[in-house]
Order: C-alpha cells, then structure tokens, then sequence
C-alpha cells in the first residue's frame, strides 16, 4: 500500500511516519519542508507541497492508496483558526479530486464530550492559547461528518498528548475522553501513530470520530 502522509514534519506526522515505514509501507511525506523530516528509508519520498494549493495536491496524490492527514496551521499563526479550516478542506477535496476513497485525519481533543452535551472546548478552564485551534478542529469535524464520499476517520487525541514511549496498548473510545483510574487522559504521540495506522490497517471507524488513552 502506497499512503501519503501530510503534515509530516510537525509534532505528530514524524511518528507517524515512521510507524508506516516499520510496518512496511510504502510512504509519501508531505510538508512546506520535507528536507525538516530527520527519516531515511528506501520506501520514502519526500514532497515539498503547500497544501493551501489544491489543484497541485490532488495531482501530488494521485496513485495513492489512503491519505494520512496530521496538517496543523501553527499553534502561534494568528490566523490558525481560517487557516486550519482552509487547509484541511483543501486536503480533503485534493484527495477526492485524486480519486482516493480512504482519508484519515488528526483532528483535537476540544470536541470530546466531557459531560453530557459539553464538550472540553466549551469548559470555563480551557485554555484561551489552544481554544482557535480546537474550536477550528471541532468545526471540521462538523463539517466532515456531512462527506458521503471519501471513507474518512477522524482521530481526536488524548487530551494529554506528549512525547514518549512506543507502547502499543491503550483503550479506545468515540465521543468521550478515555480517562483512566486517576482521572487523566493521556497517550504518548508515538502511540498515537500506532493508533493511526492500525486504523488504515482494520477500518474500525469509518466515517465516524474516534479517540484513545491509556
């Protein structure tokens, strides 16, 4: 399977990555930058790309088998809330435009339900830093679940996302955070990219959301 990987010198699109290269894919990376992404593999192609140009994407796309978006507009870009929604949308059409059914996307933990009908996003101590962003993640969520066309998933992280270990085992779930006994929700970003894979491996979720934790 040859997947494409946008996004891919961010914080989680290196992970993700390199998963799909352990598990023997054959892989396309995808970033303003490709030279940034520090991974050397016989079965890598590095493509510089703006992702905001959507007829050069969809060209780029072509002959692929599934799209792995994990494109973030910049936590400090001023405009991240427009400019998140723009390029996700430019993604998703580049990928029907290329004839790809299968899109997977890394959206925030800001549209989990943290009680019945609110969402984290909405809750008084939500960061003010993060709230665009996750407002914008929630907004395309919104609009994803409207597309009949592409097989799309869209992965909302842990609340708690952070450097770590490789583990392989966590809980999954779908509207909810997946706390554990303590209370927290947490997953390392490596395992976030064994999450992603293993859903372009076994189609769990298909046009739904769906999240994890340990």
């Amino acid at each position: 399977m040859k997947v494409a990987i946008i996004g891919a010198t961010g914080f989680v699109g290196p992970k993700v990555v390199q998963e799909a290269l352990n598990r023997g894919y054959e892989v396309t990376a995808f970033a303003r930058n490709p030279e940034k992404l520090d991974i050397e593999n016989e079965r890598l192609t590095k493509q510089s790309v703006d992702v905001y140009d959507t007829e050069i994407l969809a060209t780029l796309l072509v002959g692929h088998d599934a799209v792995i978006s994990t494109f973030n507009a910049g936590w400090t870009n001023p405009n991240l809330y427009n400019d998140f929604l723009k390029g996700c949308q430019s993604i998703q059409t580049a990928t029907k435009q290329a004839g790809i059914k299968r899109y997977i996307t890394v959206g925030g933990a800001g549209s989990l339900e943290i009680k019945p009908g609110i969402q984290l996003v909405d809750t008084p101590d939500f960061p003010a830093a993060y709230k665009p962003g996750a407002t914008a993640a929630r907004d395309y969520l919104n609009e994803l679940r409207m597309e009949d066309e592409l097989d799309w998933t869209f992965l909302s992280p842990a609340i708690n996302l952070h450097p770590g270990e490789r583990t392989g085992v966590f809980r999954l779930g779908t509207e909810k955070p997946v706390f554990n006994e303590a209370g927290k929700n947490d997953i390392s970003v490596e395992d976030l990219a064994v999450a992603l894979i293993d859903e372009l491996e076994n189609n769990q979720f298909i046009k739904q959301r769906f999240t994890l934790g340990y």
